[in-house]
């Protein structure tokens, strides 16, 4: 039985659909550039897999955690799934895959220069990463699982210096998310008062996670409570790709090897 922490939002936890769809937004919104052998970086519990198997000539799956690689293998029998610390990327050739997809996961790497590098050398000519992470911008508070969060000039920049196109798009809402977004401000700002001492952005990150799961998980219950059925009446189609992706809650970007 998999452990879902704020940061693994499950699509089995009704407080958390609106995470939930909005990541599964990312899987909807790259169909249109599925193609060929494709390699999806930080598959998760296989939120997308399902989204994506029938576009891919064929599909590897990697994460770091043992025991969502075994769920997935007993999910999808015949599908490839690996558990991997990455960067670099061991085990795959230069010039070898035609499409990568790595959703929420830059964030997370400690040297995303190497792990862009390493996407960019995995690629085959023509071939495109599509990748997403959240637009610190819209970002409520310090996520202590996070190694940064990026502007979205941050990361157009960073791949820039890398990839040879770079197609800067995002993950928006509509009325009905950005209201959520709203109601999750404010009662975010609410527990952040306390924190006179910006103790959230001096302590070590290790130290913040256990009472950040906390307070986190508290107040998506909170949020449910209080909004209801608007929390379970979201859908991925209220999450709009924007091309504009400063007008994203996510940062939604198509990077391309010529």
């Amino acid at each position: 039985m998999a452990t879902y922490t704020t940061e693994i939002a499950s699509d089995k936890l009704i407080s958390d659909n609106p995470i939930h769809q909005r990541l599964l937004k990312a899987y909807i919104a790259a169909k249109p550039w599925i193609s060929g052998d494709l390699l999806e970086v930080g598959c998760g519990e296989g939120r997308g897999v399902e989204e994506l198997l029938p576009l891919a000539k064929s599909y590897v799956g990697l994460d770091k955690i043992g025991e969502v690689i075994s769920m997935l293998q007993a999910k999808f029998p015949g599908v490839d799934f690996r558990q991997a610390v990455i960067p670099p990327f061991v085990g795959f050739a230069d010039n070898s895959v035609d499409t990568i997809v790595s959703f929420q996961v830059i964030e997370h790497i400690a040297n995303d220069h190497l792990f862009l590098k390493e996407i960019y050398r995995m690629l085959k000519p023509g071939g495109k990463a599509i990748i997403s992470t959240p637009n610190i911008n819209h970002t409520l508070s310090r996520n202590p699982w996070h190694e940064r969060e990026y502007t979205p000039q941050q990361l157009i920049d960073l791949s820039a210096s890398i990839f040879d196109k770079v197609e800067a798009k995002g993950v928006g809402g509509n009325e009905k998310v950005w209201a959520y977004h709203e109601a999750n401000r404010k009662s975010v700002n609410k527990i952040m008062r306390f924190d006179v001492l910006g103790l959230q952005h001096k302590l070590p990150a290790a130290v913040l996670r256990m009472p950040y799961e906390i307070l986190n998980r508290l107040n998506r219950n909170k949020l449910h409570k209080q909004q209801g059925d608007s929390v379970v009446e979201i859908t991925h189609e209220d999450f709009p790709l924007v091309e504009n992706p400063v007008d994203g809650l996510d940062l939604f970007y198509v990077l391309w090897k010529k």
